[in-house]
Parts: C-alpha cells; structure tokens; sequence
C-alpha cells in the first residue's frame, strides 16, 4: 500500500517504520524538518516538509496517489482538517486518526472520521490491569470502550451453567475451549474448571463478570 503519515512525533515515526518494515509505500509529512530525527536510520520512505494544511504538500506527499492516510500530529484540530480534505476532496476512504486530547473527541466524531484515542485507551488499560488479573484482555475494539477477554472457569464454578456466570447486560460470550477445542457456547451449556472462556464486554460488564467469578453462591 502507498501510505501517508501525517506527524512525525513519537506515534508517527513509530506507525511510519512499522509500515515500512512490512513492506509499504510510507511518505513521512511534518512541518519540521527536526521532527524526521525520530525516524530509525534504515527508515527508506518519503520525507516531505511542510504545514499539512497547505494542499500543495498533500500533492507533493503523493495524496492523488495514496491509498490510505494516518493523521497522528499532536494537534486534534490539524488532523481533523487534514483528515476532512483527505476524504472529501481526494475521495480517499481509508483514513485514521489520532485525538490527542480526549476533551477534543466531539472534533472528530463531528467529522465522522475513524479515530484512536492513545490517552482513552491507554488509561482504560491501566485501570484494568489494576483490578484482578484472572480476566485479560486479549482484543480491544474502537477506543476500548468493547473489549473480548480471556478467562479460565475457576473450579468452583464446576458444572454450573453459562447463564448463571454472565451478567444479563455487558458481556457476551464470543467462545469457549475445552480440550483444546474450541465451540460457540449457550447459556445451558455446563461449565467445565479449566475450560477457557472468551467473552465480549464493557468495562462495566466485565467487573460485574469479575464479582460473580468471587462469589459464586451469590449468582
């Protein structure tokens, strides 16, 4: 693929090397010439300088020519337009962008443009990882707000029914492995200690699986 990069900051010069160590086409644009330091010296993309919003560096980035863009600058504002023209001047579909201060999220939902929020995320990862840890996450969709978690059935939960361990709202079960086996289980369907259950959830509703885990006699 022809990718263009736009910021290369910490996030940019990492997503930019990470696509050219796979095989891409990367164009590195930033306003600062500085900036191309944080590249790895065997990075072989497109450099182009120049402020993003002057539509003659998207030409010079090859925009008519590209098949996706990354907006990651530190700037939500500057992504968001770059985003906008990217999409309903050059037509392009495949654009991602970076929100930087999640107060400005309402920038880019009003855009309807595809959005990672690296600070949303990151903290909701942390904050889970400060609970217990016999549920991990194991997939994260959109910003985190859904996640699919891995969790082993704990004996004492030993021929009880799916349907009595998960809480009515929040949490689905998306799989369950026994005997390295995987099936698509019910709620009738009697669990087994060991068995390896995935299920997809909200925050909320993963904590209400993590109490019921606790205190089975209680569910």
């Amino acid at each position: 693929m022809n990718i263009i990069v736009v910021g290369c900051g910490r996030v940019g010069s990492e997503l930019a090397y990470r696509l050219f160590q796979r095989g891409h086409q990367v164009t590195v644009v930033d306003s600062t010439n500085a900036s191309f330091r944080s590249l790895p010296k065997d990075f072989r993309g497109r450099m182009v300088e120049g402020e993003v919003l002057n539509q003659d560096v998207l030409r010079r980035a090859g925009i008519k020519q590209a098949d996706a863009l990354a907006a990651v600058t530190n700037n939500d504002s500057i992504n968001a337009v770059v985003a906008h023209v990217a999409r309903i001047i050059y037509g392009m579909t495949n654009i991602v962008v970076r929100n930087y201060d999640p107060r400005r999220r309402p920038l880019h939902d009003t855009f309807g443009l595809q959005v990672i929020s690296s600070t949303s995320w990151g903290a909701q990862r942390m904050e889970e990882l400060l609970y217990q840890r016999e549920i991990h996450s194991v997939f994260s969709a959109g910003n985190g707000e859904v996640e699919v978690y891995e969790l082993a059935i704990p004996r004492a939960w030993q021929g009880r029914a799916l349907s009595e361990l998960l809480p009515a709202d929040g949490c689905v079960a998306v799989a369950l492995a026994r005997a390295g086996r995987a099936s698509l289980p019910s709620g009738e369907t009697r669990l087994e200690a060991c068995d390896v259950l995935n299920v997809s959830g909200t925050l909320e509703g993963i904590e209400a699986l993590r109490k019921r885990l606790a205190h089975p006699e209680e569910a």
